[in-house]
C-alpha cells in the first residue's frame, strides 16, 4: 500500500524554481554575498567610468562638466588651503546639532502619538499641517526671530526633520500587533511595561530606519541654511563656486556631501544589524 504524499512546504515549492532561474533575478530572497559586493562596487564605479569617458572623448567645456581629474585637483587645492576641512566641519556641526535635537525630541513624541490615541488626536492634525509647509519657507521668519547667526541654520534643519520623523515613528508604533499588547496585559504587565518592554523593542528597527531616511533631509536643508549669511560650509562653498563658474569646486562639494551621507547611512545600517539582528528574518 503506497504512502500518501507528504504536503510540501512553501519553501520546497519555491526552491526548485529559484535554483533554475538566474540568481540576479531572485524575488524577495537574499543574493549571494559575492554578487552583492560586486553590484555595490559596480554601482559606484560605473558612473565614474561613464563620467571619465564622456569628459575624455567628448568635446565638452570643463566649465560645464569637469573631468574626474579636474575635480580631484580642485579637491586637493581646497584641502591644502584648509577651506574644504573648515567647510566640512561647519556643515557637519550644523547637521549634527539640528538632526540630533530633532531626533531626541521626535522619537518620544512619535512613540507617544502612536501608543496613545488621545495624544495622536491632539498632535497629528498640527504636525500634518506643518509637514506640508516647506522648511525653506520659514527662512524669513527665522532671520527675523533669531538673526543671521548659527541659530536659524540649526533651527531650519530641526524644523525639516522633527515633524517628518515624529509622524514616521508614530506610523511605526501604530502597527504594533495588538496581540502582543494584550498578551502582556494577560501576563500581568502594566502600561509602563507594555510601552518599554513590548512597544519600544518592537519598533526600534523602524525608528532607526526613520532616522536614517530623515538624515538625508537634514543634509539637503544644510545647503539651504548656509545661504543665510554663512561665512563657511559646504553649501556656501557650492553657492560661491556657482557664482564664479568654478564647476569643479561644485562637484567637490557635492561629492563630499554624498560621501558623508553614505558613511552615515552605512553606520545606521550597521547599528540596525547590531541592535536589531532579530528583525533580519522579517526583512
Amino acid at each position: 500500500m503506497s504512502q500518501p504524499d507528504k504536503p510540501h512546504s512553501i519553501q520546497s515549492l519555491i526552491k526548485p524554481r529559484t535554483m533554475g532561474s538566474t540568481v540576479f533575478w531572485r524575488l524577495a530572497e537574499d543574493i549571494p554575498r559575492p554578487l552583492n559586493l560586486t553590484l555595490l562596487i559596480t554601482s559606484l564605479t560605473l558612473p565614474l567610468l561613464i563620467w571619465w569617458l564622456i569628459t575624455t572623448f567628448g568635446k565638452i567645456d570643463p566649465k560645464f562638466l569637469p573631468s574626474p581629474g579636474n575635480v580631484l585637483e580642485a579637491g586637493g587645492r581646497l584641502w591644502t588651503s584648509g577651506d574644504l576641512l573648515k567647510d566640512t566641519v561647519a556643515s557637519l556641526w550644523r547637521v549634527g546639532v539640528g538632526f540630533s535635537l530633532a531626533a531626541l525630541l521626535s522619537i518620544p513624541v512619535g512613540v507617544m502619538m502612536g501608543s496613545f490615541p488621545s495624544i495622536r488626536a491632539l498632535l497629528e492634525p498640527l504636525f500634518g499641517l506643518i509637514r506640508y509647509m516647506p522648511a525653506p519657507a520659514f527662512i524669513p521668519l527665522l532671520i527675523l526671530y533669531l538673526g543671521i547667526g548659527e541659530e536659524p541654520k540649526v533651527t531650519l534643519i530641526f524644523i525639516g526633520v522633527f515633524f517628518f520623523n515624529s509622524l514616521m515613528v508614530m506610523d511605526t508604533v501604530k502597527f504594533v500587533p495588538k496581540d502582543l499588547i494584550e498578551a502582556t496585559y494577560m501576563l500581568g504587565g502594566n502600561r509602563r511595561e507594555v510601552l518599554t518592554q513590548v512597544i519600544l523593542p518592537h519598533v526600534l528597527p523602524g525608528i532607526i530606519d526613520a532616522c536614517r531616511i530623515n538624515l538625508a533631509a537634514a543634509w539637503q536643508l544644510v545647503i539651504v541654511s548656509e545661504l543665510i549669511a554663512a561665512t563657511e560650509g559646504l553649501g556656501r562653498r557650492i553657492s560661491v563656486a556657482g557664482r564664479f563658474l568654478r564647476t569643479d569646486e561644485i562637484f567637490v562639494g557635492l561629492i563630499v556631501i554624498g560621501t558623508i551621507g553614505l558613511t552615515f547611512d552605512l553606520m545606521f545600517q550597521y547599528l540596525l544589524q547590531v541592535t536589531c539582528n532579530w528583525s533580519s528574518q522579517k526583512r
